[in-house]
């Protein structure tokens, strides 16, 4: 028999949301291997003698990866659960992230801020937030000055330190331009074709309708989900159907994320680029070819 449940933290709420998140990937046609290892994560935990809220504390993420069938990306995912209460890849399938409320519980972002880091960067998890300032590119949006960005890498520091295996991400441990170019056009052809499944996001869509395409697609070892850019700045240039997020794990590399859109300057106009890595989409799939 399970542990008990412990306001909303214990094995069968958290076993609770994996079932649910295969569910939702399976009806969004996910691979299927996927949807079975989370299937599987939740089994474990229904039948664990010990709260995994104790074995996190002992051990951490390694201590939840020594359990049989728990791999990175799972272990991610309850860790998460068990110290922030959130899970965003959930609520992202669902449609119902709401990532500028997440931002405000930060000290020293406020409304406007949380909207410009979400508009302007395509954040929506505090692990996303945290990349963006270790690589520089929160440093580019008005408002992240260096003592703000000294204050929230603190504070995310100590909010998601152990949610990690090591201390920071290992440079290059991220999908190719070319792979990325590839997931894109898959979605857009897929979603323009409408064999895709919708779902209804909650954000800019008072009707509830169910509009936006959702992929889940496999490429080598890794695994992708892409949807259309649902922000207000896309809304206000009419750009939802060309900007596509994409978000990328292995079971052994942390959930990454990034944005294909198509180039309006220079040589690469009018050509798909994946945002931050123009340079590797000129040398590395596009050569001197000309856009078409």
């Amino acid at each position: 028999m399970g542990a008990p449940d412990e306001a909303g933290g214990g094995n069968a709420a958290i076993a609770g949301r994996l079932r649910d998140y295969a569910d939702v990937l399976e009806q969004q046609e996910a691979d299927g291997f996927r949807v079975g290892a989370y299937r599987r994560a939740a089994d474990l935990l229904d039948h664990l003698e010990h709260p995994v809220a104790g074995l996190f504390a002992d051990g951490g993420r390694e201590a939840l990866m020594a359990l049989p069938g728990i791999g990175p990306s799972i272990a991610a995912a309850i860790a998460q659960m068990l110290t922030t209460g959130r899970w965003p890849q959930l609520d992202r399938v669902r449609g119902q992230l709401d990532p500028e409320n997440l931002f405000r519980t930060l000290p020293g972002i406020g409304p406007e801020l949380a909207r410009r880091l979400h508009e302007e960067l395509h954040l929506d998890s505090l692990e996303a937030l945290e990349t963006a300032i270790h690589d520089g590119r929160a440093a580019g949006v008005a408002g992240m000055g260096d003592r703000r960005l000294r204050m929230l890498d603190a504070e995310l520091a100590q909010r998601l330190g152990r949610l990690r295996v090591r201390a920071r991400p290992q440079p290059g441990m991220r999908p190719s331009v070319a792979l990325i170019l590839d997931v894109d056009d898959e979605y857009r052809r897929k979603a323009q074709d409408g064999r895709l499944q919708l779902i209804a996001p909650k954000r800019f869509n008072p009707s509830g309708e169910a509009w936006l395409p959702i992929l889940h697609t496999r490429r080598d070892a890794w695994e992708f989900t892409a949807l259309y850019s649902n922000t207000r700045l896309a809304h206000e240039l009419g750009r939802i159907r060309d900007w596509v997020v994409i978000y990328f794990h292995t079971d052994t590399e942390p959930e990454g994320q990034c944005t294909v859109v198509t180039e309006t300057r220079g040589d690469l106009a009018g050509r798909r680029v994946v945002r931050g890595r123009e340079e590797e989409c000129r040398a590395e799939v596009y050569g001197d070819r000309p856009a078409g």
